[in-house]
């Protein structure tokens, strides 16, 4: 059984796309594309599909993962092509590698997020993500299936700053010649998670910063963090890797269709 490992984007109003509704699509594509997917046993079978750390409906991103099991081996990059052609503008299969590690969601250990606030002056974002970050707690609230829950979020910000007004992954969506502040957040994954809507839930609290208009919010990668270079790596580089030295797997196209059985001779 072979697996392939795939990094796909929500663009544009795709960004308010539920995960279910990106379900739907992508299992979709994989019978659009005839994918020879592995399925599930049991009495409702299903693709095996694995979905890791999912982005909430209503923001944008560059670096969603998934992994799909295959009974027949395919080139992961001609597999690619056809998945990104059968999936709608906006939900873009961007990347594949075959799985030759384990653990792809333990790589996902923390995300990189652009938050553009449109109609806020960016020295203001600037010294409210001063005071945010110079904060030893931030407390803040959000409401679960038990009810209201309180929590730090300044704890698994690992940095919070302003980056210059150029054009953002956000752009297309929120065009505007108002005053704009882009913010670049990196977080860490923890329990409970700290979303991109908690650390403005922050800045609100302790700097009384609001913007008139719902933030845009895109994650713009998600992997291990590197605590000497405080960045977040790619987390299909192990799988790279492993594919350089490993014996090629012996693969046909992913267009390709099973010979048509000979007449009598």
């Amino acid at each position: 059984m072979q697996r392939i490992r795939l990094r796909y984007t929500k663009r544009g109003r795709l960004r308010f796309t539920s995960h279910r509704d990106f379900q739907r699509a992508f299992e979709r594509a994989l019978r659009r594309a005839e994918v020879p997917m592995a399925y599930s046993a049991g009495f409702t079978p299903h693709p095996k599909v694995s979905y890791a750390n999912a982005a909430p409906t209503g923001t944008g991103s560059e670096a969603e993962y998934l992994e799909i099991a295959l009974t027949a081996p395919r080139d992961p990059d001609k597999l690619r092509e056809l998945l990104d052609e059968s999936m709608p503008a906006g939900l873009d299969i961007v990347d594949a590698v075959e799985s030759r590690t384990s653990g792809l969601a333990d790589r996902l250990t923390a995300s990189v997020w652009e938050l553009r606030l449109d109609g806020v002056e960016p020295a203001a974002a600037q010294r409210a993500a001063e005071q945010f970050t110079t904060a030893e707690k931030v407390e803040v609230q959000r409401r679960t299936k038990n009810g209201m829950r309180t929590f730090d979020a300044r704890e698994a910000v690992v940095s919070l700053t302003t980056v210059d007004g150029g054009p953002t992954a956000a752009d297309t969506d929120r065009p505007s010649d108002k005053p704009c502040a882009i913010l670049r957040l990196v977080v860490r994954h923890v329990t409970p998670a700290v979303r991109p809507d908690d650390v403005l839930s922050g800045l609100r609290a302790v700097a009384d910063l609001a913007p008139p208009v719902p933030a845009a919010v895109t994650r713009l990668a998600q992997g291990l963090f590197d605590e000497e270079t405080g960045t977040v790596t790619d987390p299909l580089a192990p799988d790279r890797e492993a594919d350089t030295a490993a014996p090629p797997t012996a693969a046909v196209p992913a267009a390709a269709k099973a010979p048509a059985p000979e007449g009598p001779r």
